[in-house]
């Protein structure tokens, strides 16, 4: 039975800060910049992300989802979202795209994330990898982990 890997997007797949910043600079005055149009669709993949999530869709060994949280400003973000998974792993992925508030009401095996509290992290019952620390600091780590 393969192992179930869910795999956050914003941070994790995906340069959401990097975006949010570039944003915030070129236009001082919006509050949220993830609340305008086309700001998830367009976000710029994250080095390996791509490789490495279609590393796991070819492995025996796991079963990947994409696991994000919606932006409570931007409606369109569940939309935007579905289409960045779309073009990145074409449209059968796209039937493993979760998006939820509360990432501990999955049952997994791993979760990848960016953060380590506020969506549930602190209390998902699987193996948590906190992408972007010391321990995972990039995709070629994480990988290292699973394979």
């Amino acid at each position: 039975m393969p192992k179930i890997v869910y795999i956050d997007m914003d941070d994790t797949l995906c340069h959401y800060s990097l975006a949010h910043k570039k944003y915030k600079k070129e236009f001082p005055e919006i509050n949220y910049p993830q609340s305008q149009a086309n700001f998830f669709k367009d976000l710029k993949p994250i080095e390996l992300a791509i490789e490495s999530v279609k590393m796991l869709i070819n492995s025996e060994k796991y079963k990947p989802y994409i696991l994000t949280a919606p932006s409570i400003h931007n409606p369109l973000s569940y939309t935007e979202k579905r289409i960045w998974v779309e073009k990145h792993f074409g449209l059968e992925f796209t039937k493993r795209l979760i998006i939820a508030m509360d990432k501990y009401l999955l049952r997994g095996d791993f979760l990848i994330d960016d953060w380590d509290h506020g969506r549930g992290q602190e209390s998902f019952q699987g193996e948590f990898i906190h992408y972007g620390s010391p321990d995972y600091s990039d995709w070629k780590s994480v990988i290292d982990r699973l394979m």
